[in-house]
C-alpha cells in the first residue's frame, strides 16, 4: 500500500496506471476489513441468525434489518462477493437496493443469487432493486425530458455533469459508470427486469414477480427510474 501511494503522488505515473492504481487500493481496503472479519468468523457463517436482511445498504438503514455490507456503516463487514455469512435456510426477508449492478458479472452476481437462495428459508423472499437499464434505453437515441430528470436524480452531486453531454452518454453512465471518483463504485453490468427474472430464477427460486415499492423498506430517493423484483424461494 505504501509503494501504491507514493506512485500515485509521483508526476510521471500515467492517467492510466493512477486509474488501476486507485482501483486497487479499494479493493485492498475491502479486502482489508473482509479478512479482519473472517478471522473472527473463519467457517464464513456468523454465529447470529437474522431474520431481516440487507445487503450493501451503505448508510441508508432499515429498522429491524440486519445490514451486511463492505464498508462502514453495517452490522457486520463483509464482501458478499465472497459469500453471505449466514447459515442456510435462516432468512426471511433478504433485502438489496442499487447494490447489484456493482459487483461482476456472472462470477460475483450469479455467486450472489445462489447464496441469496442458499440463506433463505422455504418461502424467504428477495427483494432487490437496480437501475432499470429499459428505462433508460426506451429514451435512446434523442433524449426526454426525463433524461434531464434522470441526471438531476443521479448524477446531481456529482462532478461529472459536464461529461454527460448526448443521451448515449448518460447511458453509459448508468450501464458502466467509471468515473474515477474515491466515492462512488463503478457499474459492472446493466439489469432490466427480464434479466433480474432469470437470474434469479437460474438460481433456484420459484418465482420472481414485480415488487410494490414500500418507502418503509426503500430509499425513496432510488424509486424514480429503477426496478424491483421479489423472488421466493
Amino acid at each position: 500500500m505504501v509503494h501504491i501511494t507514493q506512485l500515485l503522488r509521483q508526476p510521471t505515473t500515467t492517467h492510466g496506471l493512477a486509474r488501476a492504481l486507485r482501483a486497487t487500493v479499494k479493493e485492498l481496503e475491502l479486502h482489508r476489513t473482509h479478512r479482519a472479519s473472517q478471522k473472527a468468523w473463519p467457517n464464513g457463517r456468523i454465529d447470529d441468525t437474522p431474520r431481516k436482511v440487507q445487503i450493501g445498504g451503505g448508510a441508508h438503514r432499515i429498522a429491524g434489518f440486519f445490514n451486511i455490507d463492505a464498508v462502514p456503516p453495517a452490522d457486520l463487514l463483509w464482501d458478499v462477493r465472497e459469500g453471505i455469512p449466514l447459515h442456510e435456510a435462516t432468512v426471511d426477508e433478504l433485502f438489496s437496493e442499487h447494490f447489484l449492478e456493482h459487483i461482476d458479472y456472472p462470477c460475483s452476481a450469479k455467486h450472489y443469487a445462489r447464496e441469496a437462495h442458499r440463506v433463505l428459508a422455504p418461502g424467504g423472499r428477495l427483494i432487490t432493486g437496480v437501475p432499470d437499464a429499459a428505462f433508460v434505453l426506451a429514451q435512446y437515441p434523442a433524449g426526454t425530458a426525463d433524461s434531464d430528470e434522470m441526471i438531476k436524480k443521479w448524477y446531481g452531486k456529482r462532478d461529472c455533469l459536464d461529461d454527460i453531454n448526448t443521451h448515449l452518454d448518460l447511458i453509459n453512465y448508468v450501464f458502466r459508470d467509471q468515473d474515477d471518483d474515491p466515492t462512488y463504485n463503478p457499474h459492472y453490468w446493466a439489469y432490466d427486469r427480464e434479466k433480474l427474472v432469470q437470474l434469479f430464477t437460474e438460481a433456484g427460486f420459484t418465482t420472481v414477480e414485480p415488487w410494490n415499492f414500500d418507502p418503509q423498506i426503500a430509499n425513496p430517493k432510488r424509486q424514480w427510474g429503477s426496478v424491483y423484483v421479489i423472488a421466493t424461494k
